[in-house]
């Protein structure tokens, strides 16, 4: 299914993760161990540009942590990003240069690539967020199906089997996904496609695309 590739999906030199994402092929593979890599890519940030405030989290002098906001262990907040008041970083996040993560935005298990914005309201579970992705107002990861059972990717290419229970979201470069809407678990979103809001989206939606109401897919002309 190439349109899930991760080659396809990011341009990896806007991530401290570039090494790590690129043993696999695709995304999802790698959620497994984010936290792992966090906390060996932790202890090799130059203690003159990143404080370490608690164990196994580093932020970057440049950042802005306002004092509601929470920093699960492990963490990695970047360069000139922003934690704003009553973020909950509940743990394994790689949050990237120049980001936001906003008012009430939940993160868990996830790397945010440089200049994410999860500005509003948003839960990010299980996901990876490429270069410049943002997640409208109220819009939200879902990461594991009613029924507990393993995700399958589904795409034109057939469906994939990850053997995982929980994935959220794989949002491409340059995504924008419209305010409340609901990204379904194994949701691939191609590079620099965008999601009506209110939508509810499922499978993989290709690269260059719009996903307009009621699922119609249609090319960005």
């Amino acid at each position: 299914m190439e349109q899930a590739k991760i080659s396809n999906l990011y341009s990896l030199e806007h991530t401290l993760a570039k090494n790590y994402l690129a043993q696999f092929t695709y995304p999802w593979e790698a959620l497994r161990g984010i936290s792992e890599m966090i906390i060996a890519l932790g202890n090799t940030l130059p203690a003159d540009e990143y404080d370490n405030p608690s164990e196994h989290v580093w932020v970057h002098k440049t950042a802005t942590v306002f004092p509601s906001a929470y920093l699960g262990s492990p963490c990695i907040i970047g360069a000139f990003s922003e934690v704003r008041h009553g973020a909950f970083i509940r743990g394994s996040a790689l949050v990237g240069e120049g980001c936001v993560v906003g008012n009430s935005v939940e993160l868990k298990n996830v790397i945010l690539f440089d200049h994410v914005q999860t500005p509003h309201y948003n839960y990010v579970g299980d996901s990876i967020l490429g270069y410049k992705a943002h997640m409208g107002a109220g819009s939200i990861t879902s990461n594991i199906k009613s029924d507990k059972t393993p995700i399958v990717v589904r795409g034109e290419e057939g469906p994939i089997e990850t053997g995982l229970r929980k994935i959220g979201a794989m949002l491409g470069d340059c995504v924008e996904i419209g305010c409340n809407s609901v990204l379904n678990p194994g949701t691939v979103v191609g590079a620099n496609s965008n999601v009506y809001p209110l939508s509810s989206v499922r499978g993989v939606v290709p690269a260059q695309s719009i996903y307009k109401t009621g699922g119609i897919i249609v090319p960005k002309e």
